[in-house]
């Protein structure tokens, strides 16, 4: 008995005499099956893709490869984030000592304690 093989891609259709559901295991193949299949006369040709989104034969071009056009390197990607706006730069304040004149004379209010 043969192993059973799990292919992530189904491509399903119909014609006069029936309907064939063919496995795929990529994206490239299954596409080129499904037109294939559009070519031989085949109605209702859908493709199943590995997360089981159903694909009409009119959304079979989301299954060609993504051409890469804006590929930059690492340190040249720019973050979508605004720039910082630089801090206000505040004035330091120093606290005076106090001076000795002060600290010698201090009124006298009487006694904390009254009888």
């Amino acid at each position: 008995m043969a192993k059973a093989t799990r292919v992530p891609y189904l491509v399903m259709g119909t014609n006069e005499y029936g309907s064939a559901n063919l496995g795929r295991g990529s994206a490239i193949v299954a596409l080129r099956l499904a037109r294939k299949l559009l070519r031989d006369g085949y109605m209702d040709v859908r493709v199943c893709t590995p997360r089981g989104r159903i694909l009409q034969s009119d959304e079979l071009k989301e299954l060609e490869p993504q051409q890469e056009m804006d590929v930059m390197a690492k340190g040249q990607q720019r973050g979508n984030r605004e720039a910082k706006k630089p801090k206000k730069e505040k004035a330091k304040v120093i606290a005076a000592q106090p001076s000795r004149k002060e600290v010698a004379w201090q009124p006298d209010f009487g006694s904390a304690k009254k009888r």
